[in-house]
């Protein structure tokens, strides 16, 4: 559905460090750096952090994004990693009360944006 999603930053470095250690943990990366802003490329398109064109970085009040893991290792390691890199929890690893039986975490980076991993428990 998309080619791609990209947040803003004020600090590349910054996001660097937290997307390369968060994103990793589920196979996601390293980042490719172009002009300024940071891609993460998958099969079905990239997210991508970066310097706004115009005016500051701010995060999306209410928006989340979602990444796609294999197990709970991955999100627990998600998890782990985003706090070990400059991020805040916003939901700590466990089952969620949605349709197929999920597992998840989430995280705000270095700049306020929000992210989740989740994986399909089944049942």
């Amino acid at each position: 559905m998309f080619t791609h999603v990209l947040v803003g930053t004020k600090d590349v470095a910054k996001a660097k460090q937290f997307y390369d250690a968060a994103l990793g943990a589920l196979g996601i990366g390293p980042a490719m750096e172009m002009g300024g802003r940071l891609f993460y490329p998958g099969p079905n398109g990239s997210f991508g952090v970066g310097l706004p064109r115009e005016g500051d970085a701010c995060f999306a009040n209410g928006g989340t994004i979602g990444f796609k893991a294999k197990d709970r290792a991955e999100i627990d390691a998600f998890h782990a990693a985003g706090l070990a890199n400059g991020g805040s929890d916003e939901g700590a690893p466990g089952e969620r009360e949605f349709p197929g039986n999920p597992y998840g975490a989430y995280l705000r980076d270095p700049d306020g944006n929000k992210i989740c991993a989740f994986c399909d428990l089944g049942g």
